[in-house]
């Protein structure tokens, strides 16, 4: 019975915590302080290596895990809107430079493109052939 009264305690405990309001003044209080770390740990990085992201994986990660763990202190769900907004901001600060190059696709060379069609073409006929031949030859067979 202790046992029973004690689990059901502990669940109506977890369940009042997870009902609790968002702080969200108290989150956004919070938030710059895992900016500013982030922003001092970048300073190790070369400028130019900020939009390679093996170069500051490890201060990426831990700048997500403090903006998590604020949120959940003040008892918000992350992300949230808010945490959004603010890791949005941190984005555009460091890596706004970082776009994604177009490739210019272009055909291959006439020698090479010529062989890539005419090998499919010729195995089709060849298995045609093969298949046309074989059911000739099935009495036999």
């Amino acid at each position: 019975l202790f046992l029973v009264n004690g689990l059901m305690t502990l669940g109506f405990a977890g369940a009042r915590q997870q009902t609790e309001l968002c702080n969200e003044s108290l989150m956004l209080e919070k938030l710059p302080a895992c900016g500013k770390s982030f922003e001092e740990m970048m300073k190790k990085v070369d400028s130019k290596k900020w939009c390679n992201l093996t170069e500051f994986i490890m201060y990426y990660d831990n700048f997500t895990q403090c903006t998590e763990r604020e949120a959940n202190n003040a008892s918000c769900f992350w992300p949230n809107p808010l945490a959004e907004g603010f890791i949005t901001g941190i984005h555009k600060q460091f890596f706004s430079n970082c776009t994604s190059e177009k490739v210019h696709w272009e055909d291959p060379p006439d020698e090479i493109l010529i062989t890539l069609i005419l090998i499919p073409v010729m195995l089709t006929c060849a298995m045609i052939t093969l298949v046309v031949w074989c059911s000739k030859r099935s009495d036999i067979l």
